[in-house]
């Protein structure tokens, strides 16, 4: 994402789509986006019922969050009915999930098209299957490709731990390899990347400590499962003071008359070169956007 385009996703709270009174709250939410999740969330015998409320849903209000759709995986019974739907209901993105090669958003994002789904409708990926980690460089590179609608990885660390069998640890030790794979193929796309859940909303600090080493590992957000997860992770995805006073020197620095037309300079005993500057002036422009 450029900072022409950037839209923050700090915050990512999934809603089923079943629940009316967690519903009935997106406008007063502080997050940056919400998942209406009609997958995991929602019973068999429920789903149709939970797909004809999004388009209530959707309209109904102002909302202060980018809205996105969770479908079912196209290859079940429900997910062609649930991705042309909810397309109709104009959300900001719809996420899919299992999604395993590139094939399943080329299909996807061919079924938009086909049924005049506005350019405006992206489609997030969830990546949450080993097929999936195998194939992601090759699906990250769909982002390079505006016709695709691919703009954002969720990883799906809950369903990763059950697919593979490794053991869930506190500091997640054994999702950490592929993590940061995902990562790395998100910013070979120009994709960004939100990492998965915390399962325990009640442990806060916990729940602080992982977003901070998320956001140290190049995440743009996190998944949420309760609203009380929010702040702490506006907080810990939004630049920190001390980065912002560093990115504002280095902007003056380079600023200054005697700096003009030169590639590197000395600011505080250290090299600084024009690549700092651009990412100064990336920084900072985020932080305008997101009021820090």
């Amino acid at each position: 994402m450029t900072v022409d385009t950037y839209r923050p996703r700090r915050s990512v709270l999934y809603i089923p789509a079943s629940n009316d009174k967690a519903l009935a709250k997106i406008g007063s939410l502080a997050c940056d986006a919400v998942i209406i999740d009609l997958e995991d969330a929602v019973l068999p015998a429920d789903k149709a019922a939970a797909r004809g409320k999004v388009a209530g849903i959707l309209a109904g209000g102002e909302k202060r969050c980018e809205m996105v759709v969770r479908i079912n995986p196209l290859a079940s019974e429900w997910g062609a009915d649930d991705l042309l739907a909810v397309a109709k209901a104009g959300p900001d993105g719809i996420l899919l999930p299992k999604i395993g090669t590139p094939r399943d958003i080329l299909e996807a994002g061919d079924l938009l098209d086909d049924n005049f789904a506005p350019d405006s409708v992206k489609l997030w990926a969830m990546v949450e299957t080993p097929k999936a980690l195998l194939n992601i460089g090759a699906i990250a590179e769909l982002g390079r490709d505006p016709a695709s609608r691919l703009a954002c990885f969720v990883a799906g660390t809950n369903d990763l731990v059950k697919a593979t069998g490794i053991l869930a640890t506190p500091d997640r030790r054994y999702l950490m390899p592929w993590l940061m794979q995902l990562v790395l193929a998100a910013r070979a796309g120009g994709l960004d990347v939100i990492d998965g859940v915390a399962n325990d909303f009640r442990d806060l600090d916990a729940f602080a400590g992982e977003c901070s080493e998320a956001a140290a590992m190049g995440f743009d957000g996190k998944s949420l499962i309760h609203p009380a997860q929010i702040e702490p992770a506006n907080r810990a995805f939004s630049p920190a003071s001390e980065a912002l006073a560093q990115a504002r020197a280095i902007r003056d620095a380079f600023a200054r008359p005697e700096n003009a037309g030169k590639g590197v300079i000395a600011l505080d005993g250290r090299m600084v070169e024009r690549l700092h500057l651009a990412q100064a002036e990336k920084l900072l422009a985020k932080a305008a956007i997101i009021g820090a």
